[in-house]
């Protein structure tokens, strides 16, 4: 019976996107080795006291688990047949011996981030090239992301497939009020409406670009959702105060998944300017709202907005303000692109994700 090892160590932060796509890849992964796959062994790397997160063998699907700790780094219990890091980044890698190692790539931003040295940028990509030499398959989750690897990595003849993510997003599960009490006055009837942007508050995200469309559109509020540990989120506020417009910025953090969706839900439009994305989980997030999105056109986000979507061509504040103008009078009358839109994003599923990596799992366990 092959044995198949999944590292989903990054569940430990269910609330970013390395979380969700451990939790939901793992869910399928699962179920469908119980209906197709029936002959592997599955055993996943989780955090301390997560075991069992996927079920177990009395389920009917022999899974089991390891808890990752700094023991496991340089040490595992078993030889498996394939082993899945399902990001570049993580620390525990296969010993000699211990597997034929896919590797997940979800982007090289690192090579675009203006606070690293050339130095820095070079010692991360000789150690992404060794992650590389070891493993014996290869996969990206766009083809912005597969083209920069290529262009920026010795790949040579190893096998590299695109498998886009899915999105678990579930309009139906949005619920009627927001749990977070910095967010709950924009759930009175009063209130204004809103603009939306979801992820971690970090330079390459480009937020501040923003801040000039709430001087153009003085009826709407913004709010700004995801991790704001980074100095960047203090500078966001300090340019809304000096633009005047403090007072209709909503930075909460972190949110949890009920608010999420609750802000899709509720939300007028989704902005999306970032300079760098491997994938871009929430517009897709965004798109299966029914929600108009607006995106820059860089890296993986022309690739996943598709036609459906709108594209700010400069982030010059004045041709910004008339591509969300135009996109908001646009999408509430074109019904044809809201059935697109809805369509496209429906794509993007766990389902079809976990059936290429099954198809890439018998094809390294028969080599």
């Amino acid at each position: 019976m092959p044995k198949l090892f999944i590292d989903t160590e990054r569940l430990r932060d269910l609330n970013s996107g390395l979380g969700q796509v451990c939790l939901n890849l793992g869910h399928e992964l699962v179920r469908q080795c119980a209906s197709q796959h029936a002959n592997w062994e599955l055993t996943f790397l989780v955090p301390s006291g997560q075991a069992g997160i996927f079920g177990d063998a009395r389920s009917g699907v022999p899974v089991s688990y390891v808890e990752a700790s700094w023991l496991r780094k340089f040490y595992m219990p078993d030889r498996y047949d394939v082993w899945h890091c399902l990001h570049q980044d993580s620390a525990y890698l296969p010993g000699a011996g211990q597997g034929k190692l896919l590797l997940t790539i979800h982007d090289l931003n690192f090579l675009n981030r203006l606070d690293y040295s050339d130095a820095k940028k070079d010692r991360k990509r000789q150690d992404m090239q060794r992650r590389v030499d070891q493993a014996t398959g290869l996969t990206a989750i766009s083809n912005a992301t597969a083209n920069d690897v290529r262009a920026n990595l010795h790949v040579d003849d190893k096998p590299l497939t695109v498998i886009y993510n899915g999105v678990a997003t579930d309009p139906a599960q949005a619920s009627d009020d927001p749990d977070a009490d910095v967010l709950k006055p924009l759930a009175e009837p009063s209130a204004q409406p809103y603009f939306l942007f979801v992820g971690v508050i970090h330079p390459k995200k480009n937020v501040h670009t923003l801040l000039p469309l709430l001087e153009a559109f003085p009826d709407y509020r913004l709010v700004v959702a995801g991790p704001n540990d980074h100095p960047y989120a203090r500078h966001i506020s300090e340019q809304a105060e000096s633009l005047g417009i403090l007072d209709r910025l909503i930075i909460p953090g972190s949110v949890s998944e009920n608010d999420k969706l609750w802000l899709y839900a509720h939300c007028d439009a989704f902005l999306f300017p970032s300079l760098s994305e491997g994938f871009g989980l929430p517009v897709v997030e965004a798109m299966r709202f029914g929600k108009p999105v607006f995106l820059s056109t860089l890296t993986s986000l022309p690739e996943i907005g598709g036609k459906e979507a709108y594209y700010f061509q400069d982030f010059e504040p004045e041709s910004m303000a008339k591509t969300l103008h135009d996109g908001l009078h646009d999408f509430p009358q074109n019904t044809l692109r809201q059935e697109r839109q809805l369509r496209r994003a429906s794509e993007f599923t766990w389902t079809k994700a976990a059936e290429a990596f099954w198809m890439l799992y018998q094809k390294m366990a028969s080599k």
